[in-house]
């Protein structure tokens, strides 16, 4: 096929995943980038041959580099790697699947040079959104979701008027400790939070997923991606992971878009839009499932959730806040500095101990990035010293 892709993020669920379509249809490989795994970097530089690729530890770069010196690859490092990568003029499309805050300036380094984006980093939209759309729209750049639940709505949209739209339903599957009360999700472990019924995810999106977390972000990322008030996203938890999203329109009829659990499916549609071709998945038997079910989120119970949703309705620099410091949160938990319950405790205070700022700047959100992480980690050391 004629078509080529950058892929920041290879190494990870995406990225691999990714590389597995690329393979299947001939997608070219212009660059790799990773963070940190440089083997599993340097077996995909091996098999894709990239003329580009980027490790984002720079202390892993002189090892990378004498690992494939027989490689005619040029290695970058760091984020201007990630930027340098993300503005390649080979490339016809960049898949930003870098996890975290990190993805944000790649991704305007991205637009900025004209590039459509494959976008599966989540932080982005949230931290950046106002941004984000408005430099893609002064550059005429086509911002494809890769998230199973914005792909879904993408996909539903097709061949209708926006105008039309009433509103959209993001299903979530609810993590593994849906219908849990708060009290019994004092007593999780890191081994439960990290073991989703439905997805394989990296550990950070697998915590989010369990917190509902993951669905506070992409109801924010929704409504910058589709211009939506608030109002119009519901949320409800689908349990089977097989309506991956809906839309409702004016008349009250509802179109959603079904299949397995398998992201190779909305990021074939991404790399490949508007074609549709055989995905290297498996086919959807809703005999197999027989029943599929719909309830509503239990706001109260997780926290994380009605944080992100108010974030984003105060708008402004909230969103940034919450995000930033969840990531904070949810790294301390993996470290086993805090308890499961209390990423949504600590992800909630942020909205109450920051007074509202506008996002103007990359600056800016950097600004409002660094304060709230700054706040999570003296609140986390001040509950270490009260132990």
């Amino acid at each position: 096929m004629d078509k080529t892709v950058s892929i920041l993020g290879s190494t990870g669920s995406i990225g691999t995943q990714s590389l597995e379509v690329c393979e299947k249809h001939g997608i070219n490989v212009a660059a790799l980038a990773a963070h940190s795994s440089i083997e599993a970097l340097e077996q995909q530089i091996r098999k894709f041959r990239p003329k580009y690729a980027c490790i984002y530890n720079e202390a892993k770069y002189s090892e990378l580099k004498s690992r494939i010196s027989d490689m005619d690859v040029k290695l970058y490092s760091g984020m201007e790697g990630l930027c340098t990568l993300a503005s390649l003029k080979e490339a016809d499309i960049v898949l930003n699947s870098v996890v975290g805050m990190v993805g944000l300036l790649p991704t305007l380094t991205a637009i900025d040079a004209g590039k459509d984006l494959a976008l599966a980093n989540k932080e982005t939209l949230v931290a950046g959104g106002e941004l984000v759309m408005k430099a893609a729209a002064d550059r005429g750049v086509r911002i494809y979701p890769v998230d199973s639940e914005h792909s879904a709505i993408f996909q539903c949209l097709q061949g209708n008027k926006r105008s039309q739209l009433s509103k959209i339903i993001l299903t979530a599957s609810g993590g593994p400790f849906f219908g849990r009360s708060y009290d019994e999700l004092k007593k999780v472990t890191k081994a439960q939070a990290l073991h989703h019924p439905n997805w394989e995810m990296g550990n950070k999106i697998t915590i989010d997923s369990a917190t509902l977390m993951n669905k506070g972000l992409e109801f924010i990322e929704a409504k910058w991606l589709f211009d939506l008030a608030p109002e119009q996203i519901e949320i409800v938890v689908h349990r089977q992971s097989v309506v991956h999203s809906a839309v409702e329109y004016n008349d009250y009829s509802v179109i959603a878009q079904l299949g397995v659990p398998d992201m190779k499916i909305p990021i074939q549609y991404a790399l490949l839009y508007p074609d549709r071709m055989p995905c290297p998945t498996g086919r959807l038997s809703l005999t197999d499932y027989g029943k599929l079910t719909f309830e509503k989120p239990d706001y109260e119970t997780f926290k994380c959730l009605s944080a992100a949703i108010e974030a984003i309705k105060r708008g402004g620099a909230y969103p940034c806040l919450v995000n930033s410091a969840n990531e904070e949160a949810v790294r301390a938990f993996l470290n086993d500095e805090i308890k499961f319950v209390e990423i949504g405790e600590i992800v909630s205070s942020v909205l109450e101990n920051f007074r509202i700022s506008d996002i103007k700047s990359y600056e800016d959100v950097m600004a409002a990035d660094k304060a709230a992480r700054a706040f999570v980690r003296e609140q986390i050391k001040f509950k270490a010293a009260l132990v």
